[in-house]
């Protein structure tokens, strides 16, 4: 009996899937690390060995990642961070079934775009966290001989939480994928038709013919 063909859907370039997972060991060695320097008795030892240094270098590769992606995709970076900004009456109406949703229901959702409206949430939310994250985490790098205690003790809890946010969307992030197997985008590339259908049908309808591939 043959095997019945698959039609996949391109939902990423290489290049964003590299900086997609270049990103991915540069956060979690921040978060340990940050959490390493905060939490005694980690802390203690921490302060002044190699987790600070290896902060320092993890958040550097981290803040660079965006200009990486600006240069190597710069329409896609244009057009993700308009769309995540922009919110129809069909994204407004999503909200509305995101209960359902987050429990994996997907029947009556309206149509979206490239981006569903709860990721578009999500990606607006990161872009403000990423931005506070590096200013606050530049200050105290770079601006303890200018600020006094307070202004330091303000910097460093809009850092931690900016992470704390940062952390939460991250498994947020990673429930969703599993829940509605997206895992594949970011391994491959591609997405079966089925599932773009369900999360994305009007950006499905206004893709060209060879953004499809067949798979058996």
């Amino acid at each position: 009996m043959a095997s019945e063909s698959v039609r996949l859907v391109r939902r990423y370039l290489p290049t964003q899937r590299l900086v997609h997972w270049v990103g991915v060991p540069a956060f979690l060695v921040l978060l340990v690390t940050g959490i390493a320097l905060l939490v005694p008795p980690f802390s203690y030892y921490a302060a002044g060995g190699a987790s600070r240094m290896i902060h320092k270098i993890a958040s550097f590769v981290l803040a660079a990642l965006p200009i990486v992606y600006v240069v190597l995709n710069p329409k896609a970076a244009k057009e993700l961070l308009k769309e995540s900004f922009t919110y129809t009456r069909d994204d407004l109406e999503w909200f509305k079934h995101m209960p359902a949703y987050f429990l994996g229901r997907t029947k009556g959702l309206p149509p979206q775009g490239r981006i569903n409206a709860g990721q578009k949430l999500h990606h607006a939310a990161t872009f403000i966290m990423f931005v506070s994250i590096g200013v606050s985490g530049w200050v105290l790098m770079f601006g303890k001989g200018q600020l006094g205690p307070d202004g330091l003790a303000l910097a460093a809890m809009i850092h931690d939480l900016s992470m704390l946010g940062l952390t939460v969307l991250m498994i947020g992030h990673m429930y969703f994928t599993f829940v509605y197997d997206a895992l594949s985008g970011m391994l491959r590339g591609y997405v079966t038709e089925e599932y773009a259908r369900m999360e994305h049908s009007k950006w499905l309808e206004e893709l060209p013919e060879n953004e499809f591939v067949v798979k058996k």
